[in-house]
């Protein structure tokens, strides 16, 4: 395998020299090595551990590119299931508090751009509950309350699930860890 061509000064061309994984040999005379000619041969080891850091950047990539944002996914999806139980609650309160109160309520209603207008709802026996997808359904008290409570058992199990799937993942990101801690030959630092 030919390189380019040695740059050394006239004195060191007779002598073969290696220099940190580049071995430099000079021919003496025959017609094919005129010129003196530099020949890299990289040693096994470098080649080791070039393809070691190959490795350890593709697991380092898959886990901040897909692990780590699949945790995020699961995470936020889990924060929003949890508002929306906060909402249930909030509104079987609400629900509570008006069947002690009587039928009659007082409330303010948004116009829109924050203007507000009061109003006076003479019969709140019955109620419109927001069943998902756009869709409210008039209910009395009673079916509210059990519709919330089958919604929240609903939305608490898939809240399980979720925290489930983000400890699957979290142990993934901790066995690559551990994994390139392997290949790179470090110990555990905590």
């Amino acid at each position: 395998m030919k390189g380019p061509t040695c740059l050394l000064p006239e004195s060191e061309r007779h002598a073969s020299k290696t220099f940190t994984g580049v071995n430099i040999s000079h021919g003496t005379g025959s017609a094919d090595s005129k010129r003196n000619t530099a020949t890299m041969h990289p040693p096994d080891n470098a080649n080791a551990n070039a393809k070691l850091d190959q490795k350890v950047l593709q697991y380092e990539n898959f886990i901040n590119e897909v692990l780590r944002r699949d945790l995020q996914k699961v995470l936020q999806q889990r924060d929003s299931v949890y508002e929306k139980i906060s909402h249930y609650l909030q509104l079987k309160n609400s629900i509570q508090s008006l069947q002690h109160s009587g039928s009659q309520l007082k409330t303010d209603v948004d116009l829109g751009c924050n203007f507000f207008v009061q109003a006076e709802v003479e019969d709140s026996s019955r109620i419109f509950v927001a069943v998902g997808f756009g869709f409210f359904v008039e209910m009395t008290h009673e079916e509210a309350l059990r519709f919330i409570e089958k919604k929240t058992n609903q939305l608490s199990a898939f809240t399980e699930q979720l925290t489930k799937d983000s400890a699957k993942i979290k142990a993934n990101i901790r066995m690559v860890i551990e994994g390139l801690r392997e290949l790179q030959g470090l110990t555990e630092v905590f």
